[in-house]
């Protein structure tokens, strides 16, 4: 009989324990919403762990947005980046600790294209390695039109913004006010056709305009899934932009601290082998660990990560200029240009060189479909003055044949000719002086200091001052300065990479 007791007893143990698995929670997550494909993982997340989440899925910026220290209405956050979160509570000066974050798996920001397009695009540029420069060049001719993600909302919207940015400034380092002082994106942004405020929402546009448009910026994981769909009329070609790339880490952020078990059990079955895995074959995302093989979609190289912004401010001055360069509001620029005596030989050939560069291969400098721009030529008084809005080559054509004139004028009626300049200005513009000697006829800079403080119009149209030769330094940073500009001296570079310097401001 006591034998029966103890093997009873036994069984009864064994079944007990055999029953007993993980304790089953449920965990409350604000999520980035391209997570929404982790839905196969996540149901064997609950199976192995009994963790169940919670997903509500937003845009990443929206949802860092919504997260405020102290008043957190999830358990954790899981999302593409949390420096935008980083950069918010910083900006609002929240103290205390930072939520616990662990990085999960990887995706770099992406240019996808139909494989046609992209031979076409890789034979056209050096190396066969594309950068964002070569893209903002062909978007600025017309030639290259995209869908992205609503950057006000999403994180590869931002990302791709970010990017786009950070090349353009071409530092090596991470985005500083200065960078974005002056807005160089607008030639990369006449190319958007299309946006979205989802990642699922951007892929279902695209699958619908396949056939009008050349491309579709989005997380490498997301176009890579889009390839298994079925819906494309042509299998898509990934870019790694030779100059750099943005990078999702998709951190998840522990919120309250009364669930960290959950959590440490939660990131503990993410991060093993096994897990990351099954995260690669079913939502194409890279492993955490670099020593960890990668399927054969995700062998390629993704180059150089760029750097992400440190200051709330710098964003907010990046969307600024987004939404500035999708408005579809057109934009003058005035080129005040003098072809003085003084200009003959190198001097006038260096403008020219620079205006060709401007109209062809000048990267995010390129003139722009839509832009409006005025030339003046002027010596002792105005000589010649062209407005053209750019739609296609042959408008650049027209303002480079203007330059090439060898008619070179007597004086130099800097004043008079910038004053004039004002008065042709219509919308939102700005001006472009270049001169390379000293005011001797016309107006002299107290008068037009004068005319300017009174004229009803252009008070926000600012001067930027390129000098060379012997111009006044003292006289074109005064003149520059009183109308929020500043003054570059090609002197110290060359008429060019003055140009590029002050080239988008206004």
């Amino acid at each position: 009989m006591r034998r029966l007791l103890a093997a009873g007893l036994v069984l009864g143990l064994v079944a007990g324990c055999a029953g007993s698995g993980p304790e089953p929670v449920t965990l409350s997550v604000l999520a980035s919403s391209e997570l929404a494909d982790l839905a196969p993982v996540l149901a064997e997340l609950k199976k192995d762990t009994g963790i169940d989440l919670a997903m509500d899925y937003r845009g990443t910026v929206e949802a860092s947005n919504s997260l405020t220290p102290g008043q957190y209405k999830h358990d954790l956050a899981w999302l593409s980046s949390d420096r935008f979160f980083q950069l918010r509570t910083r900006k609002t000066g929240t103290h205390g600790p930072a939520p616990l974050a662990t990085r999960t798996m990887l995706s770099p920001l992406v240019v996808g294209l139909p494989a046609s397009k992209a031979r076409k695009l890789r034979d056209s540029v050096p190396g066969g390695q594309p950068t964002w420069a070569d893209l903002a060049a062909r978007a600025a001719a017309g030639e290259f039109r995209f869908g992205m993600a609503d950057p006000h909302i999403t994180g590869s919207g931002l990302a791709a913004l970010i990017g786009v940015a950070t090349a353009a400034a071409g530092t090596g380092v991470s985005l500083r006010p200065e960078d974005v002082a002056c807005d160089k994106l607008r030639g990369f942004f006449t190319g958007r056709a299309f946006t979205a405020q989802s990642t699922p929402a951007l892929t279902e546009e695209y699958v619908k305009r396949q056939g009008e448009v050349d491309a579709i910026v989005s997380y490498e994981s997301v176009l890579l899934s889009l390839q298994t769909t079925g819906k494309l009329k042509e299998p898509l070609e990934l870019i790694y932009p030779r100059d750099g790339i943005v990078l999702a880490d998709y951190p998840l952020l522990l919120l309250d601290n009364d669930k960290r078990a959950a959590y440490d059990r939660l990131t503990e079955w993410l991060r093993s082998e096994r897990v990351q895995r099954l995260i690669m074959e079913r939502t194409a995302r890279r492993p955490i660990d670099p020593a960890l093989s990668r399927t054969e979609q995700l062998r390629p190289e993704i180059g150089n990560s760029l750097y992400f912004p440190d200051r709330q401010e710098v964003v907010d001055t990046l969307l600024a200029a987004y939404d500035r360069a999708t408005s579809g509001a057109g934009r003058q620029v005035v080129f005040v240009l003098d072809f003085s005596a003084s200009m003959a030989g190198s001097r006038i050939e260096a403008l020219r060189a620079a205006f060709k560069e401007l109209s062809g291969a000048g990267g995010f400098d390129r003139f722009h479909r839509g832009e409006t721009i005025t030339v003046l030529r002027f010596a002792g008084q105005v000589l010649e003055e062209k407005t053209v809005t750019v739609s296609g080559p042959g408008d650049l054509d027209t303002v480079n044949r203007l330059l090439a004139t060898e008619e070179l004028g007597k004086g130099t009626a800097i004043w008079s000719a910038l004053d004039h300049a004002y008065r042709t200005v219509k919308g939102e513009a700005s001006i472009v002086l270049m001169t390379d000697g000293e005011n001797n006829a016309g107006i002299s800079l107290a008068d037009f200091l004068r005319n300017r403080e009174h004229a009803p119009e252009g008070k926000s149209v600012r001067t930027y001052a390129i000098r060379f030769g012997t111009a006044d330094p003292v006289e074109l940073t005064r003149a520059a300065q009183a109308t929020g500009g500043r003054m570059v001296d090609a002197a110290q570079t060359s008429l060019l990479a003055a140009v590029k310097e002050i080239r988008g401001c206004g």
